[in-house]
């Protein structure tokens, strides 16, 4: 019976999620607004939601972005569901020698998203050959569908991440993953 409550609740989610992208267009993203009130929280290798499923093995990943501070964002998969999302999975690690305070400005800059902590709300995939952009997905109390609950990571730990966004065409497979101060980089879906 959960996992029934699970699809619908998906279901509803995405639905939400989707009307919510298509009223904010191709608007940009910007790193405004910084309220940096969440409690510390540690990072570790088992922390975080929702283990890679590419976690254990020893291919390259689609893409390896670089943050502030010695923040590594490397991205494992990105996976194309049946139900009309891309979930995005990867890895956030501290490549630097100090404690490093991920920037506020991932979680983006809507006043929903804001209002739920800290989470990798502000990324987005950008469809350059149909001239979209897509923002992570939000529930529908406004929480973003990706990892929540950290502010630091410290040197040399890593934390499992995922994001969820509603899926571009069939014919997009590359797209570009945007994460506001992180590199750009392109990614490519499958499924």
């Amino acid at each position: 019976m959960s996992i029934r409550f699970t699809t619908t609740a998906r279901r509803g989610m995405v639905a939400a999620a989707v009307a919510v992208s298509l009223a904010l267009g191709v608007a940009g993203c910007s790193s405004g607004g910084d309220k940096s009130g969440d409690a510390p929280a540690s990072a570790s290798k088992d922390s975080g939601s929702k283990p890679s499923a590419q976690e254990g093995r020893s291919e390259e990943p689609l893409a390896e972005l670089k943050g502030e501070g010695g923040l590594l964002l490397s991205i494992t998969s990105a996976e194309r569901d049946s139900g009309g999302f891309v979930t995005v999975n990867g890895q956030l690690k501290n490549d630097g020698s100090q404690n490093v305070t991920v920037p506020a400005a991932v979680r983006g800059n809507e006043t929903e998203v804001l209002q739920n902590g800290m989470s990798f709300g502000g990324a987005t995939l950008v469809d350059s050959k149909g001239k979209k952009r897509y923002y992570v997905l939000r529930d529908t109390d406004g929480r973003p569908l990706t990892t929540t609950g950290f502010t630091r990571v410290k040197s040399g730990e890593s934390m499992a991440v995922f994001m969820q966004f509603p899926a571009p065409p069939e014919s997009a497979t590359e797209v570009s993953f945007q994460l506001p101060t992180f590199a750009s980089g392109t990614i490519k879906i499958s499924g």
